[in-house]
């Protein structure tokens, strides 16, 4: 065969070629899993990422309501927390970089500092970025990924399985009765609008200076009851019906369950038909309830498998759980009573104390009890005349946009934002 007939054999043998295509096909499927593997991964470590941000935020937020509401500085219980939550939810294995200053307290619509934005990375820049699978082949060795989220403490507008029984919300105390300067405010204060009937000749006559009450809390312009009486000691007494003052409470009918049976029973055991939304007017139980209210306590601190008390170090109810004295949550009106927690730890409604006051002097047979917050009370004991010794402790709520915008300026909802 000549030189000439060789070359134009090979020039029309086709043997081989078929390898070309096996090559462009192998690159076609390296490129196709790139995607589909790589892109799995970062989708997944994305939402990782995100998992860690929103764990950091809620744990901050919490941190807040539940420790210290004040506290905003590096090492304090908002940012510590919010640190060992996102350190703890890893990405792709590997431990997030969050500092300090990842995590920032930011204002409301309203203008309150209640909400925690936390930030999270595993990038080139923080030296820990996530190396590639099958991209590092064309030259991506590593991908960023960072995420941020925002919780909020939230003012309550609702509650479930309060206690049967109210106290006034937080005012500005300014005058006693008689038109004497009588500040600053205490658990023994009472709210006066107009001069006490009998005091003198002006006896209904409103005051020069009278007592002030705003719902909601301080930061808003309100005056009502904030974190930062956490740990305050009320003793809490019968309503003689004459007197607004936070020592005293006043009884109600939890969706027409009246009766001193019914009335304790509330007490010691949560009503789960009962929601009480922000806004809503309390029906006064009638007649002497001192000694229902004492079986009801006693009742409801039997249940405690814990044998909690206050501690003045924590500031917190504790028990010794194996693990030395741990800070308890509400049980939520669960029996039994989950680890960690106790029934003790009670939700009091807030009324309106201008409301009532109003009421009275306007000759109406009946309190006026307007619901304006919630309160956190851990019950330490009660004696035979029905006076209620606790503590103010925190405590989480309900919210249903449904209801309005809710004023309880202690009682929150922890919830991402953002």
């Amino acid at each position: 065969m000549t030189v000439n007939n060789r070359l134009r054999k090979l020039a029309r043998d086709e043997e081989g070629f078929s390898l070309v295509f096996v090559a462009m096909g192998f690159l076609a499927f390296l490129s196709v899993s790139m995607l589909a593997i790589d892109t799995g991964m970062l989708m997944t470590a994305r939402n990782q990422a995100q998992n860690s941000a929103d764990a950091s935020a809620l744990a901050g937020v919490t941190a807040l309501v539940f420790d210290d509401w004040n506290d905003r500085s590096t090492s304090g219980p908002a940012v510590q927390n919010a640190l060992t939550a996102a350190r703890q939810n890893q990405v792709m294995g590997g431990t997030v970089t969050i500092t300090p200053a990842d995590v920032v307290f930011l204002n409301d619509a309203t203008g309150t500092s209640d909400r925690v934005q936390s930030t999270v990375y595993r990038d080139n820049s923080h030296n820990n970025a996530l190396p590639t699978l099958i991209a590092q082949y064309f030259g991506i060795k590593t991908v960023d990924v960072a995420a941020t989220a925002t919780a909020e403490a939230t003012s309550a507008n609702y509650a479930t399985c309060t206690l049967p029984f109210t106290i006034p919300d937080r005012w500005i105390e300014n005058s006693d009765g008689t038109g004497t300067p009588d500040g600053p405010w205490s658990p023994s204060s009472t709210f006066d609008l107009w001069y006490s009937k009998g005091s003198n000749q002006n006896g209904g006559v409103a005051l020069p200076n009278p007592d002030v009450y705003v719902p909601g809390p301080a930061s808003q312009g309100g005056t009502g009851y904030g974190l930062g009486d956490k740990g305050l000691l009320i003793v809490l007494k019968s309503n003689n019906q004459n007197k607004v003052s936070p020592s005293i409470y006043n009884p109600w009918d939890i969706n027409g369950t009246t009766g001193a049976n019914a009335y304790s029973s509330n007490i010691s055991q949560c009503n789960p038909s009962q929601q009480l939304p922000n806004g809503s007017f309390l029906l006064p139980e009638t007649g002497n309830m001192t000694g229902p209210t004492s079986q009801g306590v006693n009742a409801l601190i039997a249940e405690d498998p814990t044998n909690a008390g206050w501690n003045t170090d924590l500031n917190c109810p504790t028990a010794n759980l194996g693990t030395g004295m741990t800070c308890l949550a509400p049980s939520g009106g669960i029996v039994p009573v989950p680890p960690g927690t106790t029934p003790r730890i009670a939700t009091i409604p807030l009324y309106n104390p201008t409301v009532y006051a109003e009421g009275q002097q306007s000759g109406k047979s009946q309190p006026q009890l307007k619901v304006v917050g919630y309160l956190g009370f851990f019950i330490e004991g009660v004696d035979g005349a029905g006076n209620v010794t606790g503590r103010i402790t925190p405590i989480t709520a309900g919210y249903n946009a449904n209801l309005g915008p809710g004023t309880a300026s202690f009682a929150k909802v922890i919830r991402l934002v953002q």
